[in-house]
């Protein structure tokens, strides 16, 4: 367990680099993380490499007994390159090359951008391979599913179809092509979707091309890794990824890495309940993709700016609450972005550590205070972290739903998190898993908004109710099939029978239009967006719904199927109701729950088998207590506690 910062040594003069080492090293900095835009410094010219100046900063590094993650910089080709051979600039939808700038402007397809990007690791890694120090390298930087269409894209997309489907016929009938005269004569007629908005265009291409993309991404890192673990054959390989509009499928991105690695940066809004959004469902969902420990290699800081116009400054308290909320959902190494807010260039309002005056500030303190108390903790983190709940993602849906909004305010991954803060308040433990993980190990599984149908996800879902498990499901489930073209039959199709109920109509209210439910026990909750009419089969009433032409229809139904539950709640609802809804699944189940959590605070439990471990941490402005059940052992303070007393942003964590 290791805290790090983000350096960029080629943004500061020569005398910078050994004072920074050292106070870092003063402060109880493990790690850093460098090089990752350094492509032009490193080869400043064709074939002409310099790494007189990366060999100092190296050795600095060492001297003062830090590690280091080197990254393979080709995010951001230098600037000769685009002059010498423009054919690896990415071309945008509308069927121009894109304006080159700060990063991500190459295309990773262009085999000419290959042959430099191979070369440029090549030489990295038979440099530094065999330093004992790095003891990491990232692939570039926050990969995305680019939507390339330059001519090296359109027919390696031509060639992927022809490798998926059986034949040019099959293809077509995937892309339903007999929508507005549509139909494909030859392989050569098939484009990328254009600059339209995608919900002009036909969905079952566009989904197939962020298929096509999210493949091109990992091959992409996968050839990298290759290189690097050719060069060096211990090598550990990882990229970094956030959420971002053409998200990347981060199962396929990181199955040939050794380890998975995020972009941190929580919301620093304070919101009218003296609250923040919390990030622990993304911290989860990285936790869960290879189901074992990942690193932040980027981790808010300061001020975010830049990119936007700058965000408030983050509470006394966040820099190291959000570092510690990350170690207790599964981080093994944190590295802060950045140790001194740059200078010059797009991100000198995106701070760091130390400000521009590069004078010791509140958030060096704080970082200090940091570095200290991760030192204490290692026994928390060194246990597990057991789940009973699952909620599933799919790459599919979360691009369907981007291809075709079905509603104002409807988002697919809001659905998941609206699940994710109830059964946190809680104090559950929850896993945020692929939607054809292995589901035996849980008790409540969360299945919202399963937009396209997978056989083998359905079939997956269906095995685990069967076997005795609840479900809960979400309107818009079983909409598409796997081409993302609707099926013919009543909603939601290949789950009808699962949750006992049919949809005879839905109503898209928005978020303009606000409706209400009501459930068995009388209790009243406010819904907007969808609101799926729903008729019983087999299924109970769980709520109705109060308003508008379909007043007194069910609005979340309950079916016992074989030896499990399903729910399904045809509506998107205020977090009271899955709150409720929460605390009612964990009651049936028998999942323990930790009852009077004051707002904003966060639970997270680990056992080694022998002790449990419990993380509290108040994600809100107010100070907070939480009364325990019996005097518990304060691995922080280092003393026994009847009471826990949190100040804005604060942790503490306990030996139950």
């Amino acid at each position: 367990m290791k805290i790090g910062v983000d350096y960029y040594p080629e943004q500061w003069d020569r005398s910078l680099w050994s004072r920074d080492a050292e106070q870092m090293f003063k402060t109880g900095v493990k790690i850093v993380r460098i090089c990752d835009s350094a492509w032009s410094k490193i080869e400043p010219y064709d074939n002409v490499f310099d790494f007189e100046w990366l060999d100092e900063v190296v050795e600095t590094f060492e001297r003062f007994g830090i590690e280091i993650m080197m990254c393979i910089p080709t995010n951001c080709p230098p600037l000769w390159l685009y002059k010498k051979h423009p054919e690896i600039i990415q071309v945008g939808a509308d069927g121009k090359p894109v304006q080159t700038g700060v990063c991500s402007h190459r295309c990773i397809n262009s085999p000419v951008f290959m042959a430099y990007a191979n070369r440029m690791t090549e030489q990295l890694v038979r440099r530094y391979g065999h330093k004992q120090s790095v003891v990491a390298w990232q692939i570039d930087s926050e990969l995305e599913s680019y939507n390339c269409t330059c001519d090296v894209c359109r027919e390696k997309f031509r060639t992927w179809l022809l490798d998926k489907y059986d034949s040019f016929e099959d293809i077509k009938s995937a892309i339903g092509t007999t929508a507005h005269s549509l139909e494909y004569s030859d392989i050569s007629e098939i484009e990328p979707p254009t600059a339209y908005p995608t919900e002009w265009q036909n969905p079952a291409l566009c989904l197939e091309y962020r298929r096509f993309s999210a493949d091109c991404t990992a091959e992409y890192v996968n050839g990298i890794a290759y290189v690097i673990q050719h060069e060096s054959p211990k090598a550990n390989v990882t990229t970094n990824t956030w959420f971002c509009e053409n998200a990347p499928d981060y199962y396929k991105l990181f199955d040939g890495m050794d380890f998975v690695s995020y972009d941190n940066y929580p919301p620093v809004e304070v919101d009218g309940k003296n609250q923040v959004k919390s990030h622990a469902f993304r911290l989860d969902m990285m936790r869960c993709i290879k189901k074992s420990g990942f690193w932040i290699t980027e981790q808010l800081s300061g001020i975010i700016g830049g990119w936007t116009t700058m965000s408030p400054a983050p509470r006394p308290g966040m820099i190291m609450g959000y570092s510690l909320q990350a170690f207790a959902h599964g981080a093994e190494t944190v590295m802060h972005f950045r140790w001194r807010t740059a200078l010059k260039g797009s991100e000198m309002f995106l701070h760091g550590i130390l400000d521009h005056s590069n004078i010791p500030s509140r958030r060096l303190f704080e970082f200090s205070e940091l570095c200290k108390t991760v030192s204490k903790i290692e026994v928390f983190t060194s246990a597990r972290m057991v789940s009973e709940i699952a909620i599933l993602y799919s790459p599919d849906c979360f691009n369907a739903l981007k291809i075709q909004p079905q509603t104002d305010g409807f988002d697919y991954i809001e659905q998941l998190e609206n699940f994710h803060s109830a059964f946190a308040k809680y104090g559950a433990n929850i896993d945020v898993v692929s939607a054809d993980s292995d589901l035996s190990g849980y008790k409540i599984v969360i299945a919202p908004a399963v937009f396209v149908n997978d056989r083998a996800v359905t079939e997956n879902i269906y095995r685990f109710v069967i076997n005795g498990g609840t479900l809960v499901m979400t309107c818009r489930s079983g909409v598409k099939d796997i081409n993302n073209n609707c099926i013919m039959e009543n909603l939601p199709t290949v789950y009808r029978q699962l949750i006992g109920a049919e949809v005879t109509e839905y109503d898209p209210i928005g978020n303009s239009i606000e409706q209400s439910i009501k459930d068995f026990s009388g209790k009243k909750f406010r819904c907007k967006q969808w609101c799926d009419i729903l008729h019983l089969t087999t299924a109970k009433a769980y709520a109705e719904y109060v308003d508008s032409f379909y007043k007194c229809c069910p609005a979340v139904t309950i079916n016992k199927y074989c030896n499990g539950m399903a729910y399904y709640v045809g509506t998107v609802c205020d977090s009271d109701f899955y709150e409720n809804f929460a605390g009612n699944l964990m009651l049936q189940t028998k999942i323990p729950r930790l009852k009077g959590l004051p707002k904003g605070v966060e639970v997270v439990t680990r056992t080694n088998g022998i002790n449990e471990y419990i993380f509290f941490f108040n994600n809100s402005n107010e100070t907070v207590m939480i009364n325990l059940p019996k005097t518990m052992y304060s691995i922080i303070d280092s003393r026994g506690k009847d009471v826990i007393r949190l100040i804005p942003f604060d942790a503490d964590i306990v030996r139950k």
